[in-house]
Order: C-alpha cells, then sequence, then structure tokens
C-alpha cells in the first residue's frame, strides 16, 4: 500500500480572512494503535497528556489542529491532509523490536519521505518512560538483539521526544515539537524558495519566446499566478513610444495599458474599450490599502514602481518594474492572499530575470518592425503587406478587396518642393488613412508613392477611396491637391498566394494609369492573359536566340530610275522550329526584345550577321552598294555601339557606307545635341545613316538639317495613300469620288518628304511600294529608291543569291 496525496498546496495558502480571522494552524497527526474507535480511553497516561498538551498548546503564534489514526487507516490520514506539518508515531517501537509490525513501520516512514508532497513533513517518535524519570527505557535481550532494525527505524525520523510520566511535559516533549515544527517550517520556505526558482527559470524560457510585447503581457500574469500558486488579476503597461527618458517616472500617464481579460488578451485597454479605472473596477480592485492606512489607486502604484525603477507593494497589489534599454514596462496585479515575505522576495527575483526576457522580446520586435514597418509613415511595408495578403488569401474572403493607390505626379511634388514636402505629403495621406480606415482595414505603403489597403469591400470603393482625397493636404505652407490611380482585385477563387493578389492589383493599378476614361480599375482575370503571354514570348526568345534559331532575310533596295538593285535592308526573322512558318512577327518579338533588354545582344548579332552576308555577296561579284540594318535606342545610346561599327566593318573589309544604319524619326529628334554627336562618331566608323519611318514623328526641321544623315525613308503610310484621296474627317476614299474640297491629294505627304529630301540633298527611299502605280508616282516626285512587295519580298540569303544572278526586269518607263 502506498500514500496517495492531495495536489502539494502552497505553504502561504491560507483560508480566507474574511472567513478566518484566527491564523492557520500547525496540523499534526498521531499515529497510535492505541488510538481505537471508542477514543482515548484506553491509551496510556502519558500519550493522553501529550495530546491534551497540543491541543491546548501554541508553537509561533498558531495553535495546532490534531487528528489522529490507527496504523492500519495511516497512509489514508495521511492522503487527505496535504499541509501536515507533524506526525507523532506513538507506539513504543522498542517493546515491538522483534515483532513483524516492526517492517511496517520502517515502510511507512520511508514512503512518507519519498512521497513529494509530504518532504517537509516531521515525523517524530514518541516515547513514554513509564519509570518517570525521563530516561529511555533500557532495552531487553530481544531489544538487543534487533539493535539494527530499530537503529535504521530511527535514523528516519527526526527526534525521539520522551513523555515521562510525572514529569511536566514543558520538559522535554513541547520544545521538542517546537523544534519539529521549526525544522518543518524552515524546509517548506526552502522548498518554496526552490520552487519558486525553478517556476522563474521555466518562465522566462517561456517569456522569452513569446513574438512581441503583447503577447509577453498577455502572459505575464499568467506566469505570476503560477509562480504564486494561486489567480492574480491586472494589466501590464508599457511606456509609449516617443516618450522621453525623461517622462519614464510620470506614471499612467505615459504609458499604454495592455489588458489580459478574456476576449481582449494582448489589446491596448482603449481598444477594448476601457479606460483605466473601469479595467481595474471591473476585473479587480480600483484602490489598494497601502501602508499606514492610506488608500493607492492603481495608477499610483505604477507611478511608484517607475519612479523608483522597482517592486512595489501596497496590501493585496504588486507593481513589478520591467527594465530594459529601450521601453521600460510595468506589470500590476493584486492576489488573495497578500505577498508575504517570501513570496515578495521571489517576485522581486522574478522581476529581474524575466526583465532580461522583456529587453530581448522588444529587441526582436524592434528587429520585426525595422522590417515590417515603412520608416516614414509607421504603416506596415510591402514585406507586411504581403504577409497579411497571405492571411487574406488563406481565408478566402468574398468580401475583402485588396487597392492600390498610387499618387499621381508625385515626383513633380519632389521636384519642385523639395524631398521635406514630399515627405510630409507622405505622413499627411498616411494619418488620413489612418484615421479613416484604420479601424477596419489594413494599411501599407508599398512603394515611392503607393499605398496598398486590405478591407471590406463596402469601404473600400472608388467613390469612397476618391472623396478621401477630395481635400487638398495642408503640407509645409502648401495646399496640394492629390489625385490617385487606383487598382483594385478582389478575392476571386481560393488557392492564391499574398504575391498573386499583389500581382492582379498591380496589373489592375497599370491599367488604371493608362487608361484615358477613368482613374480606377477592377482586375478581371483576362488582364493576366497579356502579361503572362508577354513573359512567355519572353522567356522562349531567350532560349531561341542563344540555341542560335533566329536568322536574317533581306529585302531589295531598287533604284526607280534604273531598275538595278542598289541596296538592300536586313530584317530580323524568329523561324519555327519545324520550318512551318514563324514563332512571333517582328512587330512582336522586337519591341519584346527591347522591353526585355536582349536587343542589346540581337542588335549586335545581326550587325555582324549583315556584314557577313554583304562580304559573301561581294565575294559572289553580286553586292549592291550598301545594305541596311535597324538601331534601336538601347543600342544607339550604348557608348560601345560605335565601336563596334568601326570593329565589324575592319573585320570585314567593307568600304565606307557599304553599311547603313536606321534610326526611327523620334529616336533621332530625342536630344538632338547628343543624337548629333553620337551619328558623327558612327559615320566616323564608316557607317552610312538614314532615318527611318520619316513622316511620322515631330521632326524639327533646324534640328533635322544640323544632323549628318544620308538619306530619309519615307514610312509606308504614306506611300499607301498614292492613289487615294485622304478625306479630311479621317475617312479615304478613290480619288474620282470625294470632292476635291474635301480631301488632301494622292501621294501630297510623300511628295512633301521627296521636295524635302531634294533640298537637303539626300536620297530618299519609299518603303511598302506594292503597285505600278505607285512606284511610277514616287518616280515622277524624284524618289531615288523603292522597296516593297513590288520589287521583292524579304528572303533568306541563299534565295537572295539566286534572285540577284536572276533579277527580274525592274525598270519601268
Amino acid at each position: 500500500m502506498t500514500i496517495t496525496t492531495a495536489p502539494f498546496a502552497s505553504i502561504n495558502a491560507r483560508p480566507d480572512p474574511a472567513r478566518q480571522s484566527a491564523p492557520a494552524p500547525w496540523r499534526i497527526l498521531v499515529i497510535d494503535d492505541r488510538l481505537a474507535s471508542d477514543g482515548e480511553a484506553n491509551a496510556p497516561s502519558g500519550l493522553i497528556a501529550a495530546i491534551c498538551a497540543l491541543r491546548e498548546g501554541t508553537f509561533f503564534g498558531r495553535p495546532v489542529a490534531l487528528r489522529s489514526s490507527t496504523f492500519a487507516q495511516s497512509r489514508t490520514a495521511l492522503g487527505v491532509d496535504a499541509d501536515l506539518a507533524l506526525v507523532l508515531l506513538g507506539e513504543a517501537i522498542a517493546d515491538r523490536a522483534s515483532s513483524p509490525a516492526d517492517a511496517a513501520w520502517r515502510d511507512l516512514v520511508g514512503e512518507m519521505r519519498q512521497a513529494p508532497a509530504l518532504e517537509a513533513i516531521g515525523i517524530m517518535h514518541l516515547v513514554e518512560s513509564p519509570d518517570g524519570d525521563g530516561a529511555e527505557p533500557a532495552a531487553s535481550d530481544a531489544t538487543a538483539e534487533a539493535v539494527p532494525v530499530v537503529d535504521e527505524f530511527f535514523g528516519a525520523v527526526d527526534c525521539l521526544a520522551f513523555a515521562p510520566v510525572g514529569e511536566p511535559l514543558s520538559t522535554c516533549f513541547l520544545p521538542s515539537v517546537a523544534a519539529a515544527l521549526s525544522a518543518y517550517q524552515l524546509r517548506r520556505e526552502l522548498a518554496e524558495v526552490r520552487r519558486g526558482q525553478n517556476e522563474i527559470g521555466r518562465a522566462t524560457e517561456s517569456l522569452m519566446g513569446q513574438k512581441g510585447i503583447r503577447a509577453f503581457g498577455a502572459s505575464l500574469l499568467a506566469e505570476i499566478g503560477v509562480l504564486l500558486g494561486r489567480p492574480v488579476e491586472g494589466f501590464f503597461c508599457v511606456l509609449r513610444s516617443g516618450t522621453s527618458k525623461a517622462d519614464d517616472s510620470n506614471g499612467a500617464a505615459a504609458c499604454e495599458f495592455f489588458a489580459p481579460v478574456a476576449g481582449t488578451a494582448g489589446r491596448p485597454l482603449a481598444d477594448c474599450g476601457l479606460s483605466l479605472t473601469a479595467h481595474t473596477q471591473q476585473t479587480h480592485r480600483s484602490c489598494v490599502t497601502a501602508p499606514g492606512g492610506g488608500e493607492m489607486p492603481p495608477s499610483e502604484l505604477v507611478a511608484q514602481s517607475r519612479a523608483q525603477r522597482g517592486v512595489a507593494f501596497s496590501g493585496h497589489a504588486t507593481a513589478l518594474y520591467l527594465h530594459n534599454s529601450e521601453q521600460p514596462g510595468v506589470v500590476y496585479f493584486t492576489s488573495e492572499p497578500a505577498p508575504d515575505t517570501i513570496e515578495r522576495e521571489l517576485l522581486t527575483l522574478f522581476a529581474t530575470t524575466v526583465s532580461a526576457a522583456f529587453g530581448k522580446v522588444r529587441l526582436v520586435e524592434l528587429i520585426c518592425s525595422a522590417t515590417h514597418v515603412d520608416g516614414l509613415t509607421q504603416l506596415s511595408n510591402r514585406t507586411r503587406f504581403i504577409l497579411d495578403l497571405d492571411t487574406l488569401a488563406a481565408s478566402e474572403e468574398p468580401n475583402s478587396v485588396v487597392v492600390l493607390l498610387d499618387l499621381e505626379h508625385f515626383a513633380d511634388i519632389n521636384d519642385g518642393l523639395g524631398h521635406d514636402t514630399g515627405n510630409a505629403l507622405l505622413m499627411a495621406i498616411a494619418q488620413r488613412l489612418r484615421l479613416q480606415l484604420g479601424d477596419t482595414c489594413k494599411l501599407a505603403r508599398i512603394g515611392a508613392d503607393v499605398f496598398g489597403l486590405i478591407g471590406p469591400e463596402d469601404r473600400l470603393n472608388p467613390v469612397f477611396l476618391q472623396k478621401l482625397f477630395a481635400t487638398p493636404f495642408e503640407v509645409s505652407g502648401h495646399s496640394l491637391a492629390v489625385s490617385v490611380s487606383i487598382g483594385l482585385s478582389r478575392v476571386l477563387e481560393g488557392g492564391l498566394s499574398g504575391i498573386s493578389l499583389l500581382k492582379r492589383a498591380s496589373i489592375a493599378l497599370n491599367r488604371a494609369k493608362s487608361s484615358l476614361h477613368g482613374h480606377h480599375e477592377y482586375f478581371i482575370p483576362e488582364m493576366e492573359d497579356s502579361p503572362r503571354r508577354r513573359i512567355e514570348i519572353i522567356r522562349q526568345l531567350r532560349e531561341d536566340f542563344a540555341a542560335r534559331r533566329l536568322t536574317l532575310w533581306y529585302q531589295p533596295q531598287v533604284s526607280l530610275l534604273t531598275g538595278k538593285v542598289v541596296g538592300l535592308e536586313a530584317l530580323a526573322r524568329w523561324p519555327a522550329a519545324d520550318g512551318n512558318g514563324f514563332v512571333q512577327p517582328p512587330s512582336v518579338f522586337i519591341p519584346l526584345a527591347e522591353y526585355s533588354g536582349l536587343i542589346i545582344d540581337i542588335g549586335e548579332w545581326v550587325v555582324g550577321e549583315a556584314c557577313a552576308a554583304f562580304c559573301r555577296l561581294r565575294k559572289a561579284g553580286i553586292a549592291p552598294e550598301h545594305i541596311a540594318v535597324n538601331v534601336s535606342m538601347p543600342q544607339f545610346r550604348s557608348a560601345k555601339f560605335a565601336r563596334l561599327i568601326g570593329e565589324m566593318t575592319a573585320r570585314y573589309a567593307l568600304p565606307p557606307g557599304a553599311l547603313e544604319l536606321e534610326i526611327t524619326e523620334s529616336l533621332a529628334m530625342d536630344e538632338p545635341k547628343i543624337v548629333a554627336s553620337n551619328l558623327r562618331a558612327l559615320r566616323d566608323a564608316g557607317a552610312r545613316l538614314a532615318i527611318d519611318d520619316f513622316g511620322t514623328g515631330y521632326s524639327s526641321l533646324s534640328h533635322l538639317r544640323e544632323l549628318p544623315i544620308d538619306c530619309l525613308k519615307i514610312d509606308q503610310a504614306f506611300v499607301k495613300e498614292i492613289g487615294k484621296e485622304v478625306v479630311r474627317e479621317g475617312s479615304t476614299a478613290e480619288s474620282a469620288d470625294a470632292p476635291a474640297s474635301a480631301s488632301i491629294g494622292p501621294g501630297l505627304f510623300a511628295e512633301m518628304i521627296i521636295a524635302l529630301g531634294h533640298k537637303l540633298d539626300i536620297d530618299i527611299v519609299a518603303e511598302g511600294v506594292e503597285t505600278a502605280a505607285q512606284a511610277a508616282f514616287l518616280k515622277a516626285q524624284g524618289c531615288t529608291l523603292g522597296q516593297g512587295y513590288y520589287f521583292a519580298k524579304p528572303m533568306p540569303l541563299d534565295a537572295l543569291i539566286d534572285w540577284l544572278r536572276n533579277p527580274v526586269a525592274l525598270a519601268r518607263e
């Protein structure tokens, strides 16, 4: 049989003073078979005297609560009372040393010593001295034979107490009991200190793992309750961010309070609709009795703890100061009963130890804040916004919407009024968003002038958002009107990531910024198809270019006067892998190559291939005067481009002017001085220069005259007009059917460009010539060269060689 005890109670777990004002008694159990159910009638006089003395006595100001039990009932009696201070073994063991009961007594004492809940209990052997002299009875032969057994048993008890017949009990017995109770008290206190230290270590480790001050505060009171062994109620407060160190002792006025009550754990009291006074009235005493009989409100006890930077006690209330280098805190709580001396020491140690955990949690929170908070506006940053989007995507909330707000012309404010004003405007916008939407929406600044919002669609809709920006912002002495472009994306289906939601809102925002009819767009799935297709084309283009699958085709340029082929234009083509057609036309993959940056490598390859092809034609004796290649803006702006042209012409021994470089009219008019300088460098490298698609841009004749160009190419749109009259309203009609007053003459623009070329003394090439009438008109106006399907379609190099060796008669009367 083993001892089963009730749960170990704190040494300080006392009865409620409201129900019992007397001090808690010492609980003593007497185990003696002579104390049968018929009472104490058969018990020896010495034992009766000892029991009476205990019942009537007090020890250290506390009375005795005495219970008795037989040996057979002893384990049950021990198990129902977890607060026993002392056990008296009243039967004379020495007279029964050879009895089988000796081993049972030894086992009982061993079990008591091994039971954790009885680890501090005192055990005394009450020996009655029948001769009355207080001396230990002489050992009989039987006793002498069992000395090892008796010594083993006596070694497990604290002491022997003699109750001599006829002698005052105060002589020996009561002092022994007092000593045993004092030893018990000391053991309990030491055990409580050890337990408290273990709990403090465990609590510190647990609190160290909390993520954020709010979670830390919510767990702090629970750990204090575990340390004290009873529930506590209170709150945790920290010095508000931005409060100066001088304000550290100003108490509650400088604090942000966090409520641990159910449903509001870790939230500021203000967020819970509670004030400090209201919270303390609802959850614990609003005022506590201070030393000297005065009353100290919680806010004053918090202020006292902060002022002395330590622990403050007042009646049932305690305030623990937690210090760290960034943001001190105070935990306030009440407990019943009030902490005693040992608990106060443990609480002081707790505050010192847990301060390290508080500092670590605060440091981690500051680091997380730096990675998740925008330093200027104190809103969430892009990283935090994406995490919030991940949460939204997982919740699949159908009524939520993701919004991106882009400030229009914000760069003009920075450039015109300075970055300080721009920053002040961003902070003012963040504040307005916080005031209007912060209670229901998540807000973030995810770009220099882009804000992200997540919330219910009834709040985040274009009408409401545009209304938010209707009132100008008063910033740095300026009244700034701000307009925004808005991209919105609903959570249309589950299984998306935060990045996917952000991408969709970004697509809608880009549509809104490019839209001419409004300032907002909702994402629809069709919007995603175009970017996805563009990305796929770029990926495939990179792969095929690296695999050398691109090729050059060539289209002849023919003299309109002689019909002789005088030039070629090299045109990039992207043939399909199976040889049937093309993957994409140049009008698709050339702009995407420019967009992706691949055009630099492709352009360099085109120049090399064109030069090699021209060299091959020269060796075959069928080369025209020049070969032309198109130059993109990134190529033209490259500082290495002129050197590349010089290297290519030297490598293939091309005569000056054999390589013609075509740039667009819009490129030629962009920063004319820089363009003119670059063109001169290219001409010095041996290139012939032409302006392509002339007439579609906004050329300045004065700038055009300053450029070192050799040729103008008439855009094919103007060539197509030849033979038709252009109606002013924008439609076209055959010249015979339209009144002269309502139309522009056929070929007027081509005629004007040809005349300009004559004035500048440069060649003119007409692109897109498809009919004999167009060729005749251009020849009549003095156009130099023609290029188009009327003469020949673009063709691969081998086909071009065959064509040049057997040309179609192109001369026209």
